[in-house]
Formats: structure tokens, C-alpha cells, sequence
């Protein structure tokens, strides 16, 4: 198989959770380029709308799936609105996710439990459905976890973030045991560890600490809106079959100082 052929997504059916904007619409876009289909879904209609016309003026099919994730009784009717339209998944990223900042002493509980849920349980959840009645029945799947670099370590100064940072290291551990477990039905798991881009949910935080950001990451940038692209399509593609359980972080070298 030529280089070409193997970051092709050609007839490739692409779930991505959080897909209306910022990262998860990027790595659509991302998808999309390759030749794969796409389903994108989150809680917004509108939102869902705008992206999905900015994606078809690409040339890219795109099914839109209004949805909360955080109530895990629409988990299976999601699933089912992807497979009724496409026939099948071969792609889920599971981009969608919440934070809450306020100190580890005073957290409130529902602050927890909303992160949590969204975070490390709908993430779980919507896996096994798509494991269950997509992946494991077709023997093949790419399972992309969106992580980030919060997972690998504490906070700087200034960030109180403990049930976010807490949700992406359970991420990570949750790639590796679920990479582990459905190896043996040639379903690829792994994640990807963002640094800081500019995003809804991060923006609040780069305007109190983005010069400081900037001045300890080796390559002295924020992402950028092309920054996970490449390592979307090589987690989905056939380039990364000899890959499972990894994480990879796109933080500009920050996660290493």
C-alpha cells in the first residue's frame, strides 16, 4: 500500500462528539478531507447547522445528530441515527468535553459530577455502544480519544481545574485498558493530548495566562486551527495500524519543560 493509501479515509465513516466547533469541527474538516464521511453531534442545533454548511462548501458529506451526551439515555438513539444513515462507524472520536475551575477545597459537587459524566462517563458509554453494535461485529475500528496535557501533570499558578485534569488522566488509563481489551477485534484506541488552543472552553483561561503559556512552551505558540489535523488523520487512518494504547501530545513541546 502506497503512503497516499494509507492516510486515505475513503469510504471511511467518521463520528466525532463535540463536532459543531473548535477542535472537534477541526478534525472533522480534518476527516472530511481525507474522503471520509462525517456524523457530528452536540447539544447546540445551530451551532451544528453553521458547521455543517461550512463543511459541505468543502465537498464534505456531513450528518448532523443534535444530542447531549450528559444524558446517557440518548447514547444509544445517537448511535443508532449514525448507523441508520451510514450504515456503519469505522471512526469515533470522542471529542466532547467540560470544565470547571474553582479550588480543590471549595469544588462544588455538581461542578464534579458534571465533568465527570461528560468527561470519563459518556465517553465510556457511547464507546461501548459503538464497540457493540459497529466495531466489534466488522472486526475493524479507530477509536480517538481526546485527552490533553492536563492529564499528565498538575496545574501552573492560577488554574484550579482538579475534576478536568483528573477526567483526561482517567482518559488516558481509559485508552490504554480499552486499546488492550479490544485488541483481539482489530479496534485501534489511542488519544490525543491537546495543549492549549484557542478555544470556547479555554479562552478564559489564555487571556488571564496566555503570555505566561507562550513564554514556557519550546515553540513559543498557542494552536493553531490546523494543529491537530495531521494527527487526527493519522489516528483514523490505516498509517497508525500498528498503533493502539498511545497518547500524543500537541502542546508545542510545553508538556517536556
Amino acid at each position: 500500500m502506497s503512503v497516499k493509501n494509507l492516510f486515505s479515509l475513503e469510504g471511511k465513516i467518521a463520528l466525532i462528539t463535540g463536532g459543531s466547533r473548535g477542535l472537534g469541527l477541526q478534525m472533522a474538516q480534518a476527516m472530511g478531507e481525507m474522503g471520509a464521511k462525517v456524523a457530528i453531534t452536540a447539544r447546540k442545533a445551530n451551532e451544528l447547522a453553521e458547521a455543517k454548511a461550512h463543511l459541505e462548501k468543502l465537498g464534505i458529506d456531513c450528518l448532523t445528530v443534535t444530542n447531549d451526551l450528559s444524558k446517557f439515555d440518548q447514547i444509544p438513539g445517537l448511535v443508532g441515527s449514525v448507523l441508520e444513515h451510514f450504515g456503519k462507524i469505522d471512526i469515533l472520536v470522542n471529542n466532547a468535553g467540560a470544565s470547571w475551575g474553582a479550588p480543590a477545597e471549595d469544588y462544588p459537587d455538581e461542578a464534579w459530577n458534571k465533568v465527570m459524566d461528560l468527561n470519563i462517563n459518556a465517553m465510556f458509554f457511547l464507546s461501548r455502544e459503538v464497540g457493540k453494535r459497529a466495531m466489534i461485529p466488522q472486526k475493524s475500528g479507530k477509536i480517538i480519544n481526546v485527552a490533553s496535557v492536563a492529564g499528565l501533570s498538575g496545574n501552573p499558578p492560577g488554574m484550579a481545574t482538579i475534576a478536568y485534569n483528573t477526567s483526561k488522566g482517567a482518559d488516558i488509563n481509559f485508552t490504554r485498558a480499552l486499546a488492550a481489551e479490544w485488541g483481539q477485534h482489530n479496534i485501534n484506541v489511542n488519544a490525543i493530548c491537546p495543549g492549549f488552543f484557542p478555544t470556547k472552553m479555554a479562552n478564559v483561561l489564555i487571556e488571564r495566562l496566555g503570555d505566561a503559556m507562550i513564554a514556557r512552551t519550546p515553540l513559543h505558540r498557542l494552536g493553531g486551527d490546523e494543529d491537530l489535523m495531521g494527527t487526527a488523520v493519522f489516528l483514523a487512518s490505516e498509517a497508525s495500524r500498528h498503533v493502539t494504547g498511545q497518547y500524543i501530545a500537541v502542546d508545542g513541546g510545553a508538556s517536556v519543560c
